[in-house]
């Protein structure tokens, strides 16, 4: 990984614009609007005036699918393959939590009784 893109200081900011992304992700906006065609997670808002307002999520994201195309040498198949394994482990990972309160529930039921 690049050592900039470890220590990219991301301005404290509620929304970004395309611009201001571009600039910090050092990509340029046609790419960035390529990617959201690409990767259906990777969904700015819109403001009234239709520009592209994007969060502190979908720039860490962006800087993420940026390190796995440029420096991981990954393919946009393969970028979509990663992110999708990635959301079914936090999925399992929040499967298993859920029965393990459900589970502690039961005992603390039995104790009350």
């Amino acid at each position: 990984m690049e050592p900039a893109l470890q220590k990219r200081i991301i301005p404290e900011k509620l929304f970004y614009k395309i611009g201001e992304v571009s600039e910090i992700a050092h990509v340029e906006s046609y790419v960035l609007r390529y990617w959201e065609s690409e990767f259906p997670f990777l969904k700015p808002r819109k403001n009234k005036a239709g520009q592209r307002v994007y969060t502190k999520n979908n720039l860490e994201l962006i800087l993420q699918i940026k390190n796995l195309l440029y420096n991981e040498k990954y393919t946009i198949a393969g970028v979509k393959e990663k992110f999708k394994k990635d959301s079914l482990k936090k999925k399992m990972v929040g499967i298993e939590t859920i029965e393990n309160v459900k589970k502690r529930l039961k005992e603390i039921l039995k104790i009350l009784r």
